[in-house]
């Protein structure tokens, strides 16, 4: 007989068209109409859409002329990202009203391990329910959540009965859901890996079971020893609060393609400047500045610069980003500039490091 660990209660929380519905919150006459929230014009691009407009096959990521044709009536909206971040702390306040072991995987989702929890409650479907029903009193819009015994069980869970509604997946029930997935479903299988699977003969979770963690391993390399645990129900990952953040990005995509250095420079200055916003608000500083540039043909380039020193300063961004625009002659006219930080201070061995700078800054300060 087959085991599956059973010891956690996740509850994965996702908001429903998070951005669309902040907006139809705070504009009741967008309320019941199809919305996107990005750019409808030639260049852009659909940031989110309700679920009014996902009925036309409006999905996120589409260009937007595209999604116009899918929905003539649709209606655009400019995002407001200091809004969503507001109504996202809101939401994480209640979260943590149930348990410290939140963590977020964005602005409208994250997992919760309920398995011991501040209001003593033993059913996580419950907290779950009341998790929701507190967010759509005291936030005003809808979520959604996934129940299980993992984080990834919990995950998929959570798409089941969307809008507002909430699926369980108990530990006795834990093999047969699994079976009857998708292999699409399954963490780490992109689209690569899933027309490998289906040329295979892999198309659900229960084909996947069949076989062996030497074959998976052999034609899928250490991929293959993931999937062979995963199937069974064994995903150990842990709810971890202080998921540490990689990078941070702001980029734009042009209304028109650019060929001109004097205009990427100006576009580039804006882009360092939200950069430094983001970077302010999250209370980062990192070393590694990377431009990114996105050609009219679509072909995509980056070039990265690694600082002996941690930065935040717009300045210090733009004047790094000028250097790598420099590096090499343009390919072609460019219709996407990118800038993003990396190598973050938000290590033990980083933070240290930036104290010790300070101290070097101080030093220095007193000696002149």
């Amino acid at each position: 007989m087959e085991t599956v660990v059973q010891h956690r209660k996740i509850i994965h929380v996702d908001m429903d068209a998070f951005y669309a519905s902040v907006e139809q919150m705070d504009n009741p006459a967008l309320k019941g109409k199809p919305l996107a929230v990005g750019g409808g014009s030639k260049r852009g691009v659909v940031s989110a859409a309700s679920y009014e407009a996902r009925k036309f096959g409006v999905r996120s990521a589409m260009p937007g002329f595209k999604a116009r044709k899918l929905c003539p009536d649709l209606l655009f909206v400019k995002p407001r990202f200091d809004r969503y971040h507001e109504i996202s702390k809101q939401i994480r306040k209640i979260f943590f009203e149930y348990t410290d072991l939140v963590e977020p995987l964005s602005l409208d989702e994250a997992y919760l391990d309920v398995s011991t929890n501040k209001k003593g409650n033993p059913s996580a479907s419950l907290i779950a329910q009341e998790i929701r029903q507190r967010i759509l009193d005291e936030v005003g819009i809808t979520a959604s959540a996934g129940i299980s015994i993992n984080k990834f069980i919990a995950k998929v869970a959570s798409d089941y009965n969307k809008p507002n509604g909430q699926k369980t997946v108990n530990p006795e029930e834990v093999l047969e859901f699994l079976e009857n997935l998708d292999v699409k479903k399954f963490y780490g299988v992109g689209k690569v890996t899933q027309a490998k699977m289906y040329q295979m003969g892999i198309y659900t979770g229960k084909d996947l079971k069949a076989k062996s963690e030497e074959f998976l391993t052999e034609h899928f390399g250490k991929s293959g020893g993931h999937y062979y645990r995963i199937v069974r129900g064994i995903h150990l990952s842990e709810v971890k609060p202080n998921r540490e953040r990689k990078s941070l990005a702001a980029e734009r995509t042009f209304s028109e393609n650019i060929s001109s250095e004097i205009y990427m420079l100006e576009r580039l200055e804006n882009i360092a400047e939200e950069l430094q916003k983001r970077l302010k608000r999250s209370k980062v500083a990192g070393r590694t500045v990377t431009l990114k540039i996105k050609y009219s043909d679509f072909t995509l380039q980056t070039r990265s610069k690694t600082l002996p020193y941690f930065v935040s300063d717009a300045a210090i961004l733009l004047e790094t980003a000028k250097e790598l625009l420099y590096q090499e002659k343009m390919k072609n006219s460019v219709r996407l500039l990118g800038i993003s930080l990396s190598n973050l201070n938000t290590s033990n061995k980083d933070k240290k490091e930036k104290e010790k700078q300070e101290v070097e800054i101080i030093q220095l300060k007193f000696d002149f």
